[in-house]
């Protein structure tokens, strides 16, 4: 049995013999030595990830003006920051977008700035008071001239994240990044065998106090972090550092294509080797570690699981889904997730990194609840018209025309022999084909069917119309086969009060 502890280990830090090896060095050395002889062989093993985490910001202290201020609002380079704990304290979310770029920068791009010791404009509005009389100012700033500037993020590294994908016909723009449609592509986050919770699945080394290396400096965990979920293996940390040590290239904002900024965080945290439980969950590979295949074509919190994969699979660039080969793209990066685990390796072997027991174990039976709703969500099936009336692609315009005149509306699903979707015929269609020498339906339908599911919030239906410019979806199951209606009419109905 072999038992050690943090200040041994320390110790022979401070002496320049201690053993340090990065995550995927150690998955190696259990594979081939096992993980008694790996616990006794090596005393730190160091890990690293680089992605995408949205639930980042920065404190920061401007000092007082002079006449002084009481910040009611203030924006950074036109991107609003959190104003309402004290006259010239502001938090700045990764996430926030700026006013006049939208999309294309936002408080991760400030964050990012500042480290770079860039210039940035500040302009605050106040209400005034006796002792801040001042209502406006306008000043620049660099991160040399604040008081304090403390990256303070309340949801990092998680353990394990998700694949995902789509099911839909239109391409969708989600935090997982663009999803085509019809399950052409996979996109999946997180760095495997080297993420620093995959090495301490119960989280024995790592929880309040544990020093770790963040954004290119030494930093700390303060807590778990939110949406923390230990029980399905999802954990999370809440973070801290000084930006001022923090260096741009592990730190970088982003934007996410037709979705909103973010700020790609680098974290490495070192995991002391005591025993050989810790040795064994630090060998951990790829092949071992698995996450779920989500689609995030349906709209709801608990998508559906398409199947497991685990990272070595994800990492080949392509897996098997539904009997196709389909390409997969990783979200974080696995070159810079290494440099860090190198990075922290060499600090700690300089001796200029030392480790640090938890003042504070993280909870390892809490669970993530959902929000508290009060009302009911409207979806799509509880508003569609269920009997639809459809065509067929063989039948002719005519046809379709007798119905619309008949029965005043302006939507014809077509549908197969299974009553899958497969096109839709609008009054626009039949009017823009008179004179053209058309005769069957197949020749004038849209293809490329913009459709709901049941369980499919009304206000993002809503979205959908408004987005593609149509007034109306067919209602699908997950098979594609119709099952009703939505137009615009009837959300102006539910909007008026016309359905319960």
């Amino acid at each position: 049995m072999v038992k050690k502890t943090i200040e041994e280990i320390n110790e022979r830090i401070r002496r320049g013999d201690a053993v340090v090896v990065t995550a995927e060095e150690m998955v190696e050395i259990v594979k081939s030595k096992g993980a008694v002889a790996a616990a006794k062989e090596v005393d730190v093993v160091t890990t690293g990830t680089f992605g995408a985490m949205c639930s980042s910001g920065a404190w920061l202290n401007f000092g007082h003006a002079d006449p002084p201020i009481k910040m009611q609002r203030v924006w950074l380079n036109d991107v609003e920051a959190y104003t309402g704990v004290a006259a010239v304290d502001a938090y700045i979310g990764a996430a926030q977008l700026s006013e006049t770029r939208g999309f294309d920068y936002g408080g991760g791009h400030v964050i990012e700035d500042l480290v770079r010791g860039e210039e940035i404009h500040v302009r605050a509005l106040a209400y005034g008071t006796d002792c801040y009389p001042r209502r406006e100012l306008e000043t620049t700033i660099t991160i040399h001239d604040l008081n304090q500037a403390v990256l303070l993020n309340p949801r990092n590294a998680h353990q394990r994240y998700v694949a995902a994908t789509n099911s839909r016909k239109e391409t969708i723009y989600t935090y997982m990044g663009t999803l085509l449609p019809e399950f052409r592509n996979v996109t999946f986050a997180g760095t495997g065998e080297l993420s620093p919770l995959n090495k301490d699945p119960t989280y024995r080394t790592i929880g309040t106090g544990t020093r770790i290396f963040i954004g290119g400096a030494q930093g700390y965990v303060v807590w778990e972090g939110t949406q923390h979920d230990p029980k399905r293996e999802l954990g999370t940390l809440m973070t801290v550092g000084d930006l001022k040590e923090m260096s741009p290239r592990y730190l970088r904002g982003a934007n996410i294509h037709r979705y909103g900024t973010s700020l790609f965080v680098g974290i490495g945290i070192p995991i002391p080797i005591l025993d050989e439980d810790l040795a064994r969950t630090a060998g951990r590979s790829n092949e071992e570690i698995k996450i779920d295949l989500l689609d995030y074509g349906v709209p709801r919190r608990d998508r559906p699981v398409l199947k497991q994969l685990t990272y070595a699979e994800l990492w080949e660039g392509k897996i098997e889904l539904n009997g196709r080969e389909v390409p997969v793209s990783p979200l974080s990066s696995l070159k810079v997730a290494r440099e860090i685990a190198e990075k922290l390796k060499e600090l700690i072997e300089r001796g200029e990194f030392s480790l640090t027991a938890p003042v504070r174990q993280l909870p390892v039976d809490m669970e993530f609840r959902p929000m508290k709703q009060p009302t009911r969500i409207i979806t799509a099936g509880a508003v569609m018209t269920r009997e639809v009336v459809v065509g067929r692609p063989e039948d002719p315009i005519t046809k379709a025309a007798r119905i619309f005149a008949e029965k005043n509306f302006d939507h014809l699903p077509i549908v197969d022999d299974e009553n899958r979707v497969i096109g839709i015929v609008t009054s626009w269609d039949i009017a823009v084909s008179v004179g053209k020498g058309k005769q069957k339906l197949s020749e004038i339908m849209t293809r490329q069917v913009i459709t709901a599911r049941e369980d499919e919030p009304i206000d993002a239906v809503a979205r959908k119309l408004d987005k593609f410019g149509i007034s109306g979806v067919p209602v699908v199951d997950a098979r594609g086969r119709l099952r009703g209606i939505v137009t615009s009419d009837d959300i102006s109905k539910l909007i008026g009060g016309g359905r319960k």
